[in-house]
Protein backbone atom coordinates (compact mmCIF):
# COMPACT_ATOMS: atom_id res chain seq x y z
CA UNK A 1 0.00 0.00 0.00
CA UNK A 2 1.06 3.22 -1.07
CA UNK A 3 2.16 5.34 2.34
CA UNK A 4 0.84 9.33 1.65
CA UNK A 5 3.07 11.85 1.45
CA UNK A 6 4.20 13.78 5.08
CA UNK A 7 3.17 17.05 4.85
CA UNK A 8 5.15 19.33 5.34
CA UNK A 9 5.28 20.61 9.30
CA UNK A 10 5.22 24.64 10.42
CA UNK A 11 8.02 25.09 13.16
CA UNK A 12 9.31 22.77 15.06
CA UNK A 13 7.84 19.57 16.81
CA UNK A 14 10.20 17.77 19.52
CA UNK A 15 8.69 14.35 21.01
CA UNK A 16 11.35 13.06 23.69
CA UNK A 17 10.69 9.22 24.87
CA UNK A 18 11.90 8.86 28.39
CA UNK A 19 10.70 6.41 31.32
CA UNK A 20 11.48 9.61 33.77
CA UNK A 21 9.03 12.26 34.28
CA UNK A 22 11.74 13.81 35.95
CA UNK A 23 13.58 14.45 32.56
CA UNK A 24 10.81 15.54 30.63
CA UNK A 25 10.12 18.23 32.93
CA UNK A 26 13.73 19.41 32.80
CA UNK A 27 13.82 19.66 28.97
CA UNK A 28 10.36 20.88 28.53
CA UNK A 29 11.31 23.78 30.84
CA UNK A 30 14.62 24.16 28.51
CA UNK A 31 12.03 25.32 25.42
CA UNK A 32 9.54 27.17 27.27
CA UNK A 33 9.63 30.66 25.54
CA UNK A 34 10.79 29.41 22.34
CA UNK A 35 9.33 30.88 19.22
CA UNK A 36 7.65 28.27 17.13
CA UNK A 37 8.63 24.98 19.04
CA UNK A 38 6.41 22.69 20.20
CA UNK A 39 7.31 20.20 23.37
CA UNK A 40 5.63 16.48 23.48
CA UNK A 41 6.23 13.88 26.27
CA UNK A 42 6.32 10.24 26.08
CA UNK A 43 6.94 8.19 29.09
CA UNK A 44 5.91 4.63 27.83
CA UNK A 45 8.33 2.67 24.93
CA UNK A 46 5.81 0.96 24.14
CA UNK A 47 3.22 3.62 22.46
CA UNK A 48 6.43 5.65 21.52
CA UNK A 49 6.09 4.43 17.76
CA UNK A 50 2.04 5.05 17.71
CA UNK A 51 2.86 8.33 19.50
CA UNK A 52 5.20 9.67 17.08
CA UNK A 53 3.48 8.39 14.14
CA UNK A 54 0.01 10.35 15.73
CA UNK A 55 2.65 13.76 16.37
CA UNK A 56 4.48 13.71 13.43
CA UNK A 57 7.79 15.46 15.44
CA UNK A 58 10.53 16.99 13.08
CA UNK A 59 12.66 15.94 16.35
CA UNK A 60 12.22 12.70 18.69
CA UNK A 61 14.83 12.81 21.54
CA UNK A 62 15.43 8.76 22.60
CA UNK A 63 16.14 7.70 25.77
CA UNK A 64 18.51 4.20 25.12
CA UNK A 65 17.45 2.70 28.30
CA UNK A 66 13.70 2.00 28.66
CA UNK A 67 12.28 -0.83 31.12
CA UNK A 68 9.87 -1.73 28.35
CA UNK A 69 11.68 -2.22 25.58
CA UNK A 70 15.37 -1.07 24.44
CA UNK A 71 15.61 2.39 23.42
CA UNK A 72 18.51 1.11 20.20
CA UNK A 73 15.37 -1.20 19.24
CA UNK A 74 13.08 2.09 19.04
CA UNK A 75 15.63 3.84 16.86
CA UNK A 76 15.07 0.97 14.57
CA UNK A 77 11.34 0.36 14.61
CA UNK A 78 11.60 4.12 13.63
CA UNK A 79 13.41 3.63 10.60
CA UNK A 80 11.95 0.62 9.63
CA UNK A 81 8.29 2.84 9.65
CA UNK A 82 8.01 4.39 6.10
CA UNK A 83 6.32 7.68 7.89
CA UNK A 84 9.35 7.91 10.85
CA UNK A 85 12.28 6.37 8.77
CA UNK A 86 13.61 10.33 7.83
CA UNK A 87 12.20 11.82 11.14
CA UNK A 88 15.81 12.83 13.02
CA UNK A 89 16.70 10.90 16.22
CA UNK A 90 18.67 12.52 19.10
CA UNK A 91 19.77 9.97 20.95
CA UNK A 92 19.86 11.00 24.71
CA UNK A 93 22.43 8.64 27.40
CA UNK A 94 23.77 8.46 30.49
CA UNK A 95 27.13 8.13 29.53
CA UNK A 96 29.82 8.59 26.41
CA UNK A 97 30.75 5.18 25.81
CA UNK A 98 32.28 5.05 21.61
CA UNK A 99 30.93 1.71 21.24
CA UNK A 100 27.15 2.96 22.61
CA UNK A 101 27.14 5.60 20.11
CA UNK A 102 28.83 3.48 17.24
CA UNK A 103 25.76 1.18 17.89
CA UNK A 104 23.17 3.90 17.80
CA UNK A 105 24.50 5.43 14.61
CA UNK A 106 24.36 1.90 13.35
CA UNK A 107 20.58 1.70 14.35
CA UNK A 108 19.87 5.22 12.42
CA UNK A 109 20.47 7.43 14.78
CA UNK A 110 21.44 11.06 13.20
CA UNK A 111 23.12 12.36 16.73
CA UNK A 112 24.29 11.53 20.24
CA UNK A 113 23.42 13.47 23.49
CA UNK A 114 24.54 13.14 26.86
CA UNK A 115 22.00 13.92 29.23
CA UNK A 116 21.20 15.81 30.52
CA UNK A 117 23.05 18.30 28.37
CA UNK A 118 23.38 21.98 28.24
CA UNK A 119 19.79 24.05 27.66
CA UNK A 120 21.86 25.76 24.47
CA UNK A 121 23.68 23.09 22.90
CA UNK A 122 20.31 20.52 23.46
CA UNK A 123 18.06 23.42 21.34
CA UNK A 124 20.43 24.18 18.56
CA UNK A 125 21.04 20.87 17.83
CA UNK A 126 16.82 20.35 18.06
CA UNK A 127 16.86 23.55 15.65
CA UNK A 128 19.63 22.27 13.61
CA UNK A 129 18.10 19.03 12.61
CA UNK A 130 14.40 20.17 11.98
CA UNK A 131 15.26 22.31 9.79
CA UNK A 132 16.90 19.73 7.99
CA UNK A 133 14.13 17.32 8.02
CA UNK A 134 11.86 20.09 7.19
CA UNK A 135 13.94 21.06 3.53
CA UNK A 136 14.18 17.05 3.16
CA UNK A 137 9.89 17.35 2.96
CA UNK A 138 10.26 20.48 1.02
CA UNK A 139 12.17 18.80 -1.65
CA UNK A 140 9.88 15.56 -1.29
CA UNK A 141 6.76 17.58 -2.11
CA UNK A 142 8.82 19.43 -4.66
CA UNK A 143 9.81 16.55 -6.41
CA UNK A 144 6.46 14.73 -5.88
CA UNK A 145 4.74 17.93 -7.52
CA UNK A 146 7.49 17.21 -10.33
CA UNK A 147 6.86 14.00 -10.61
CA UNK A 148 2.93 14.41 -11.08
CA UNK A 149 3.03 16.88 -13.27
CA UNK A 150 5.40 14.92 -15.87
CA UNK A 151 2.98 12.19 -15.48
CA UNK A 152 0.12 14.54 -16.66
CA UNK A 153 2.34 15.89 -19.67
CA UNK A 154 3.35 12.32 -20.29
CA UNK A 155 -0.66 11.63 -20.56
CA UNK A 156 -0.70 14.38 -22.96
CA UNK A 157 1.18 13.69 -25.04
CA UNK A 158 0.43 9.75 -25.42
CA UNK A 159 -3.00 11.01 -25.81
CA UNK A 160 -1.87 13.43 -28.74
CA UNK A 161 0.15 11.33 -30.21
CA UNK A 162 -2.71 8.62 -30.50
CA UNK A 163 -4.93 11.16 -31.58
CA UNK A 164 -2.88 12.17 -34.77
CA UNK A 165 -2.11 8.71 -35.46
CA UNK A 166 -6.22 8.27 -35.49
CA UNK A 167 -6.08 10.95 -38.21
CA UNK A 168 -3.14 9.02 -40.64
CA UNK A 169 -4.50 7.46 -43.88
CA UNK A 170 -5.47 3.79 -43.71
CA UNK A 171 -2.32 1.96 -45.66
CA UNK A 172 -3.53 0.61 -48.95
CA UNK A 173 -2.07 -2.71 -49.91
CA UNK A 174 -3.89 -3.19 -53.72
CA UNK A 175 -4.50 -1.21 -56.34
CA UNK A 176 -2.44 0.67 -58.83
CA UNK A 177 -1.34 2.69 -55.68
CA UNK A 178 -0.22 1.25 -52.95
CA UNK A 179 0.76 3.15 -49.61
CA UNK A 180 2.53 2.02 -46.75
CA UNK A 181 4.07 3.91 -43.34
CA UNK A 182 5.69 3.89 -40.31
CA UNK A 183 5.18 6.47 -37.54
CA UNK A 184 7.21 6.51 -34.39
CA UNK A 185 6.70 9.74 -31.93
CA UNK A 186 9.36 10.76 -29.83
CA UNK A 187 8.83 10.64 -26.15
CA UNK A 188 8.49 14.57 -26.00
CA UNK A 189 5.77 14.37 -29.25
CA UNK A 190 6.76 16.01 -32.27
CA UNK A 191 5.08 18.01 -34.90
CA UNK A 192 4.80 14.90 -37.93
CA UNK A 193 1.37 14.94 -39.41
CA UNK A 194 1.08 13.09 -43.43
CA UNK A 195 -1.57 12.09 -45.86
CA UNK A 196 -2.36 11.10 -49.26
CA UNK A 197 -5.60 11.03 -51.33
CA UNK A 198 -7.67 11.42 -54.52
CA UNK A 199 -7.83 14.95 -55.86
CA UNK A 200 -10.10 13.13 -58.68
CA UNK A 201 -9.42 10.33 -60.63
CA UNK A 202 -6.57 11.59 -62.70
CA UNK A 203 -4.69 12.78 -59.52
CA UNK A 204 -3.38 11.42 -56.46
CA UNK A 205 -1.84 13.50 -53.45
CA UNK A 206 0.55 12.88 -51.38
CA UNK A 207 1.90 15.11 -48.59
CA UNK A 208 4.31 15.12 -45.41
CA UNK A 209 4.76 18.19 -42.68
CA UNK A 210 6.74 18.48 -39.56
CA UNK A 211 6.58 21.19 -37.25
CA UNK A 212 9.55 22.90 -35.23
CA UNK A 213 9.46 22.36 -31.69
CA UNK A 214 7.93 19.26 -30.08
CA UNK A 215 5.01 19.03 -27.60
CA UNK A 216 1.20 19.21 -28.01
CA UNK A 217 1.24 22.59 -29.55
CA UNK A 218 3.04 21.54 -32.16
CA UNK A 219 0.74 18.39 -32.83
CA UNK A 220 -1.90 20.42 -32.85
CA UNK A 221 -0.40 23.09 -35.71
CA UNK A 222 0.37 19.83 -37.51
CA UNK A 223 -2.85 18.63 -37.55
CA UNK A 224 -4.33 21.74 -38.72
CA UNK A 225 -2.22 22.22 -41.65
CA UNK A 226 -2.89 18.22 -42.50
CA UNK A 227 -6.53 18.79 -41.78
CA UNK A 228 -6.47 22.19 -44.14
CA UNK A 229 -4.94 19.74 -46.97
CA UNK A 230 -6.92 16.62 -46.94
CA UNK A 231 -10.05 18.74 -46.50
CA UNK A 232 -8.80 20.89 -49.16
CA UNK A 233 -10.00 24.09 -47.04
CA UNK A 234 -7.41 26.48 -48.29
CA UNK A 235 -9.47 29.56 -50.30
CA UNK A 236 -8.78 30.10 -53.40
CA UNK A 237 -6.21 27.16 -53.92
CA UNK A 238 -5.86 24.59 -56.52
CA UNK A 239 -4.89 21.45 -55.26
CA UNK A 240 -3.48 20.03 -58.40
CA UNK A 241 -0.59 22.72 -58.18
CA UNK A 242 2.13 21.73 -55.21
CA UNK A 243 3.41 25.62 -55.14
CA UNK A 244 -0.02 27.09 -54.71
CA UNK A 245 -0.88 24.37 -51.85
CA UNK A 246 2.72 25.24 -50.48
CA UNK A 247 1.81 28.98 -50.83
CA UNK A 248 -1.78 29.13 -49.39
CA UNK A 249 -0.06 27.38 -45.95
CA UNK A 250 2.50 29.78 -45.72
CA UNK A 251 -0.60 32.61 -45.99
CA UNK A 252 -2.83 30.69 -43.77
CA UNK A 253 -0.28 29.92 -41.04
CA UNK A 254 1.91 32.68 -40.21
CA UNK A 255 4.12 31.68 -37.15
CA UNK A 256 3.37 34.97 -35.29
CA UNK A 257 -0.49 33.69 -34.99
CA UNK A 258 1.07 30.15 -33.97
CA UNK A 259 3.53 30.88 -30.94
CA UNK A 260 6.17 31.41 -33.36
CA UNK A 261 5.94 27.67 -34.90
CA UNK A 262 6.83 27.46 -38.51
CA UNK A 263 6.93 23.74 -40.48
CA UNK A 264 8.20 22.13 -43.13
CA UNK A 265 6.42 20.66 -45.71
CA UNK A 266 6.55 18.26 -49.02
CA UNK A 267 3.53 17.67 -51.27
CA UNK A 268 3.30 16.09 -54.04
CA UNK A 269 0.72 15.48 -57.26
CA UNK A 270 0.80 12.67 -59.46
CA UNK A 271 -1.17 12.07 -63.07
CA UNK A 272 -2.16 8.85 -63.09
CA UNK A 273 -2.43 8.44 -66.65
CA UNK A 274 0.96 10.66 -67.86
CA UNK A 275 2.79 8.92 -64.76
CA UNK A 276 4.31 12.29 -63.75
CA UNK A 277 4.97 13.28 -60.72
CA UNK A 278 4.84 17.46 -59.40
CA UNK A 279 5.98 18.64 -56.34
CA UNK A 280 6.89 20.85 -54.08
CA UNK A 281 8.80 21.80 -50.91
CA UNK A 282 9.11 23.88 -48.41
CA UNK A 283 12.36 23.35 -46.51
CA UNK A 284 11.65 19.91 -46.23
CA UNK A 285 13.99 16.94 -46.65
CA UNK A 286 13.98 15.64 -50.51
CA UNK A 287 11.76 12.67 -51.25
CA UNK A 288 13.18 9.83 -52.68
CA UNK A 289 11.99 8.22 -55.74
CA UNK A 290 13.62 4.68 -56.56
CA UNK A 291 13.36 3.40 -59.90
CA UNK A 292 13.25 -0.88 -60.28
CA UNK A 293 16.27 -0.03 -61.91
CA UNK A 294 17.87 1.23 -58.62
CA UNK A 295 17.77 4.16 -60.43
CA UNK A 296 17.20 7.51 -57.37
CA UNK A 297 15.83 10.44 -57.87
CA UNK A 298 16.15 12.75 -54.79
CA UNK A 299 13.11 15.22 -55.10
CA UNK A 300 15.05 18.55 -53.21
CA UNK A 301 12.50 20.73 -51.22
CA UNK A 302 13.32 24.01 -52.85
CA UNK A 303 11.01 26.34 -50.90
CA UNK A 304 11.77 28.42 -47.72
CA UNK A 305 9.95 27.14 -44.01
CA UNK A 306 6.73 27.40 -44.45
CA UNK A 307 5.12 30.50 -42.15
CA UNK A 308 8.33 32.29 -41.52
CA UNK A 309 8.44 34.64 -44.14
CA UNK A 310 5.22 36.28 -45.62
CA UNK A 311 4.93 36.37 -49.73
CA UNK A 312 7.76 34.07 -50.49
CA UNK A 313 7.36 31.06 -53.80
CA UNK A 314 7.76 27.58 -53.37
CA UNK A 315 9.43 26.38 -56.79
CA UNK A 316 7.68 22.99 -58.36
CA UNK A 317 9.83 20.29 -60.10
CA UNK A 318 8.06 17.23 -61.88
CA UNK A 319 9.71 13.85 -62.44
CA UNK A 320 8.69 10.73 -64.93
CA UNK A 321 7.31 7.87 -62.62
CA UNK A 322 8.52 4.52 -64.33
CA UNK A 323 6.28 1.53 -63.38
CA UNK A 324 6.72 0.06 -60.22
CA UNK A 325 8.69 2.39 -58.92
CA UNK A 326 8.96 3.81 -54.86
CA UNK A 327 8.28 7.05 -53.47
CA UNK A 328 9.32 7.96 -49.99
CA UNK A 329 8.60 11.00 -47.92
CA UNK A 330 10.05 11.37 -44.89
CA UNK A 331 10.72 14.13 -41.72
CA UNK A 332 14.02 14.36 -40.55
CA UNK A 333 13.90 12.17 -37.54
CA UNK A 334 14.40 9.46 -39.97
CA UNK A 335 18.08 10.56 -41.12
CA UNK A 336 19.21 12.45 -38.18
CA UNK A 337 20.45 9.94 -36.24
CA UNK A 338 23.43 10.25 -33.78
CA UNK A 339 25.35 6.94 -33.69
CA UNK A 340 27.09 5.00 -31.16
CA UNK A 341 30.37 7.14 -31.50
CA UNK A 342 28.44 10.43 -31.19
CA UNK A 343 28.86 11.12 -35.07
CA UNK A 344 26.10 11.83 -37.43
CA UNK A 345 24.77 9.22 -39.83
CA UNK A 346 25.80 10.39 -43.29
CA UNK A 347 22.73 11.65 -45.43
CA UNK A 348 24.00 9.82 -48.32
CA UNK A 349 24.00 6.46 -46.17
CA UNK A 350 20.39 7.29 -44.97
CA UNK A 351 19.71 7.44 -48.93
CA UNK A 352 21.55 4.33 -49.72
CA UNK A 353 20.03 2.06 -47.03
CA UNK A 354 16.59 3.19 -48.11
CA UNK A 355 17.33 2.19 -51.84
CA UNK A 356 18.64 -0.87 -51.22
CA UNK A 357 15.53 -2.41 -49.07
CA UNK A 358 13.60 -2.12 -51.58
CA UNK A 359 15.08 -5.04 -53.50
CA UNK A 360 14.96 -6.56 -49.53
CA UNK A 361 12.94 -9.43 -48.42
CA UNK A 362 11.21 -7.15 -45.78
CA UNK A 363 9.71 -3.94 -46.25
CA UNK A 364 12.13 -1.43 -47.25
CA UNK A 365 10.75 1.17 -44.12
CA UNK A 366 11.13 -1.70 -41.62
CA UNK A 367 14.33 -2.95 -43.02
CA UNK A 368 15.39 1.08 -42.51
CA UNK A 369 14.24 1.21 -38.96
CA UNK A 370 16.45 -1.82 -38.25
CA UNK A 371 19.50 -0.58 -39.21
CA UNK A 372 18.63 2.73 -37.75
CA UNK A 373 18.56 1.05 -34.52
CA UNK A 374 21.50 -0.95 -34.84
CA UNK A 375 23.60 2.39 -35.83
CA UNK A 376 21.95 4.66 -32.60
CA UNK A 377 21.99 1.76 -30.06
CA UNK A 378 18.51 3.15 -28.96
CA UNK A 379 14.89 1.80 -29.42
CA UNK A 380 13.98 5.25 -28.83
CA UNK A 381 13.93 8.18 -31.39
CA UNK A 382 14.81 11.39 -30.36
CA UNK A 383 12.27 13.46 -32.74
CA UNK A 384 9.30 11.60 -34.49
CA UNK A 385 9.99 8.98 -37.29
CA UNK A 386 7.46 9.57 -39.98
CA UNK A 387 7.72 7.85 -43.66
CA UNK A 388 5.92 6.71 -46.41
CA UNK A 389 6.00 4.54 -48.99
CA UNK A 390 4.56 4.87 -52.24
CA UNK A 391 4.56 2.02 -55.03
CA UNK A 392 2.94 3.52 -58.19
CA UNK A 393 1.95 0.23 -60.14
Amino acid sequence: MAIPATPVPRGTTVLLVDDQPIIGEVVRRMFVGEEGLAFHFCKHAATALETAVELGPTVILQDLVMPELDGLELVRRYRADERLRDVPVIVLSTKEDPAVKAEAFAHGANDYVVKIPDRLELLARVRYHSRGYTALLERNEAFAALQKSRELLANDLATAAHYVRSILPPTVMEGAIRADWRFIPSASLGGDAFGYHDLDPGHFAVYLLDVCGHGVGAALLSVSALNAIRSEALPQTDFHDPSAVLSALNRAFPMERHNDMFFTAWYGVFDRAGRRLRWAGGGHPPALLVAPDGVRHLLDSEGPLIGAVEGLEFPAGEVAVPEAARLFVYSDGAFEISRADGSMWPFAEFVATLASGVTGGEPPIDALLGQIRELSGEAEFHDDFSMLELVFR
